[in-house]
């Protein structure tokens, strides 16, 4: 089977293109540097011939909010335009847990309209909701500042290894479509606090981390559960214990 992988030379793009043709597909590792552009629709049209699904796990470059908007809507319209064009039976898309949550947010408002066009392609599709990944950890802390002390929020936040997110959309492109939300999710809940404090004292980082229900997650104030599933979640099988050590280990 042909599937073609957007972002496929990112972080996760890798993880399922590699997962994919371990089993035998024919993956498409689409990327600018490819010849494979989703937002000016370059190489769309010949990517997409003979494709039975499409994996879109491409982000923005930019997260300031008109930039990460355009992103999402000009490639979302041409996905759309070339799959229809070319009879792809199944979209299958990386999206955020607590997406429709954090409208304060532009990143999240352009994955919501990102969702929308999903939704409205008349394409087969399954949109896969992650957690935030364990590789993200150091960017939140980066987010809260440099001083000695940090603020952050005490909501929790339950983060799920790039390994187990690779595998999970894989497996979304091989299953029928559910033409709905599949939710991904750690195998551990943490406060966020809790978590960051944990990451800097493992990576030696002697700041301090104070817990604060008024500090803001880029932009947007969290309920405690905002960014972790409500209901039944796939949980990734990976710890954050594991995975700090394989960080040291690299």
């Amino acid at each position: 089977m042909k599937i073609v992988v957007i972002g496929g030379t990112g972080l996760i793009g890798k993880k399922v293109v590699a997962r994919l043709a371990a089993q035998g597909h024919d993956v498409l590792a689409a990327s600018p540097g490819t010849g494979v552009n989703a937002v000016t629709g370059e190489g769309l049209a010949q990517a997409m011939s003979g494709a039975q699904v499409v994996v879109d796990v491409a982000n923005s470059p930019s997260f300031e909010d008109q930039a990460v908007l355009q992103f999402f809507e000009s490639s979302g319209r041409n996905l759309a335009a070339a799959e229809n064009a070319a009879g792809v039976a199944h979209h299958v898309a990386l999206s955020v847990v607590g997406t429709d949550k954090l409208e304060q947010s532009g990143y999240f408002r352009a994955k919501m309209a990102q969702e929308a066009l999903i939704r409205g392609a008349g394409i087969p599709y399954t949109i896969v909701r992650a957690t935030q990944f364990m590789e993200f950890v150091g960017a939140i802390a980066q987010s809260a500042g440099q001083a000695d002390t940090i603020s952050l929020t005490p909501a929790f936040i339950q983060p799920i290894a790039s390994d187990d997110v690779g595998q999970a959309v894989a497996d979304a492109a091989l299953a029928a479509p559910v033409n709905g939300i599949v939710e991904i999710a750690g195998p551990e809940r943490f406060r966020m606090s809790d978590l960051v404090q944990r990451y800097l004292q493992a990576i030696g980082d002697t700041r301090t981390v104070v817990a604060d229900p008024a500090a803001r997650y880029f932009g947007a104030e969290l309920r405690e559960g905002t960014l972790v599933p409500e209901g039944e979640a796939r949980l990734g099988h990976i710890h954050f214990g594991e995975w700090i050590g394989q960080q040291r280990q690299k």
